[in-house]
């Protein structure tokens, strides 16, 4: 059986929950999603030894540009979790790799697309941040370099959604080590050690799309059971295509008015000024670690929800929420006091410019905060992810939104800076509440009884 993967029919019918279930799944991601902030950390600390504001400034609103593209299609990655998982669930080879082989054409055309109008969306990024002329110019080299590998970054979402959707976090990590390591090590090497500066970042990153596609998806491909290989007709099916699309359509909207919230926070934050806008580059980086460490919680409630879903179990649904909420609020709790206690060290790593230390020391407390007012907000995303429950997922996030909206209007004018963070906080904790109030009539209807549906 050296085609097939390993107890591929191991995740049909009913299952225990346990701590170590969970935890099986969310170590291995949340260590390999810490390497994505460090990637963050990383560029900015290259950034930042390069003596120019403009530098730290222009790769900030370059990779909140990536992340209101390449982030708007993160919907490649969750609902092919979501629908593996249901699948892996139901004991389903057949419509895992059929769900595979959908998410990989729709991420390639996409990411073809991007780079094919990369012109235009970079005209339309630097209208709606208005950076200053220097900053403008280090945005534009950073951009075009690295728009280059969208294709490949769009089908690395879906490589990880099926390894994620099958609750293999070893795989995943090992996905994820491979496309930040070499990111990280090139962007060093060519940014600082060749003197390529942000074009040296931009390439690095080029580099860690374009080997850990091919890595990931020689991985995949050869574990697959040729018993259980789709017809083309399976793969186009039309009923099939169209509710990924529709799953889609709502997730990609959840997820652009996501990180158009954070575009907006860079955007009042360069109304500041420079100084706001550094310190706010640098606490930037602090969030995304508690970001995706949550995020590792986040995927274990995916695929555990998916696949109680698809065998019909309830009382594994009902554990999953319960085991990860706790275990996500505990972790949240733990990251706020270290980045409370050591959070001043971490800007001194970032940047050596004293004027940006000084300013991000003021606003850390904040950034720390945000482990905890985004802990509910990131286990309710992987509860509707896993779920597809897509539609209340976009809906609860509009809410929540403009629940922002209205602290930004109320709080910045007051407070400043510090009124901008108030407000990220609240976006979380919006996010959070109104995702679990809304789940007991979603599970009433899933479900009839204790038991199996």
């Amino acid at each position: 059986m050296s085609a097939t993967i390993a107890g591929e029919n191991d995740g049909a019918g009913p299952f225990e929950v346990t701590h170590r279930l969970v935890l099986a799944i969310a170590i291995p991601m949340t260590l390999g999603f810490l390497t994505t902030p460090l990637i963050g950390l990383t560029d900015t600390a290259v950034a930042g030894r390069l003596g120019s504001a403009d530098a730290l400034a222009g790769l900030a609103i370059g990779a909140v540009l990536f992340d209101l593209l390449l982030g708007s299609f993160n919907f490649l990655r969750a609902s092919t979790t979501g629908l593996v998982a249901q699948a892996f669930g139901r004991g389903d080879p057949r419509e895992e790799q059929a769900v595979y082989w959908r998410s990989l054409a729709i991420a390639l055309c996409c990411g073809l697309a991007i780079a094919l109008l990369s012109p235009l969306l970079l005209s339309a990024g630097l209208f709606l941040m208005a950076p200053s002329p220097g900053v403008a110019a280090v945005t534009s080299t950073y951009f075009m370099i690295r728009v280059l590998a969208a294709p490949m970054a769009l089908a690395n979402y879906a490589l990880l959604g099926f390894v994620l959707g099958r609750g293999q976090g070893l795989m995943g990590l090992m996905l994820q080590a491979i496309i930040n390591g070499t990111n990280i090590v090139l962007s060093i090497m060519l940014g600082l050690w060749y003197g390529w500066g942000i074009a040296g970042i931009a390439w690095g990153t080029f580099a860690g799309e374009a080997i850990g596609m091919l890595a990931g998806f020689l991985i995949i491909v050869s574990r697959f059971n040729r018993a259980h290989r789709p017809s083309r007709a399976e793969i186009l099916a039309r009923d099939r295509l169209q509710a990924l699309f529709s799953l889609n359509r709502d997730i990609m909207i959840r997820t652009f008015v996501l990180i158009g919230a954070f575009a907006i926070m860079t955007r009042i934050g360069s109304s500041l000024g420079p100084l706001a806008l550094a310190a706010n580059a640098v606490l930037m980086n602090i969030f995304l670690v508690a970001g995706y460490y949550l995020d590792g919680l986040a995927n274990a409630a995916e695929q555990l929800v998916g696949r109680a879903f698809g065998a019909n179990f309830r009382p594994a649904f009902d554990r999953a929420v319960k085991l990860t909420m706790l275990w996500s609020f505990g972790l949240g709790l733990v990251t706020t006091l270290l980045f409370l206690a050591f959070g001043t060290d971490v800007i001194g790593l970032l940047t050596t410019t004293e004027s940006v230390r000084a300013e991000a020391a003021k606003y850390l407390p904040w950034a720390a905060l945000t482990a905890i007012t985004g802990a509910l907000a990131f286990q309710m995303d992987g509860v509707y992810i896993g779920a597809t429950w897509s539609t209340a997922m976009r809906n609860m996030m509009l809410l929540a939104f403009a629940g922002y909206l209205s602290a930004l209007a109320l709080f910045v004018p007051l407070l400043g800076n510090h009124g901008l963070w108030l407000s990220l906080n609240l976006f979380l904790a919006f996010r959070g509440v109104f995702l679990a109030l809304r789940l007991p009539g979603l599970v009433g209807r899933q479900f009839s009884g204790p038991g199996r549906g």
